[in-house]
């Protein structure tokens, strides 16, 4: 089966032609899907994955109160990002999660790379080392809790992958 090329005129091979063998469901997707991953990491909306969560990229103000600061809907697809009152207390249990994850993660680190011990105090160092990076972490840490939370209830749209990025 040829179909016209719409540049040049001449005849070219459809999309299943061209890939023999390639799953027919996959040749014709018409835009390929963000990737879920690096969506979440970079804190775009979970229904466009193109429009930012948050007012500025950077986690790391020394006015706490910019840390949060996000717009009502998403700039590019108008998701509501506070889906009700209240929403956002369910975070602690995501920010929790990532903490102990983050604990465990340096623990692993710290014997596998210097060893723990008693008798020389080694845990404690180990300790204060964690706790100076969890604080350090913890602007990052509640940001991300919140993308993540609210992938958990808005899922990808793929209407919204024609929409222009702002």
């Amino acid at each position: 089966m040829e179909t016209a090329n719409r540049r040049t005129g001449s005849t070219t091979l459809t999309r299943e032609e061209e890939n023999p063998g390639f799953p027919l469901y996959l040749c014709i997707m018409s835009k390929k899907r963000p990737n879920y991953l690096l969506s979440l990491l970079g804190m775009k909306c979970p229904h466009c994955r193109k429009g930012h969560m948050y007012k500025d990229k950077n986690p790391f103000h020394w006015r706490l109160s910019k840390i949060f600061d996000m717009p009502e809907r998403c700039p590019v697809c108008g998701q509501k990002f506070e889906l009700e009152q209240g929403f956002w207390f369910g975070t602690g249990y995501v920010s929790y999660a990532l903490s102990v994850a983050l604990s465990v993660a340096t623990l692993v680190a710290y014997w596998v790379l210097i060893g723990i011990s008693w008798q020389d105090n080694s845990i404690f160092i180990w300790l204060g080392i964690n706790g100076v990076l969890l604080v350090v972490l913890q602007p990052w840490l509640m940001r991300i809790s919140r993308v993540i939370y609210l992938y958990f209830f808005v899922y990808y749209d793929e209407s919204t992958a024609d929409l222009p990025e702002k």
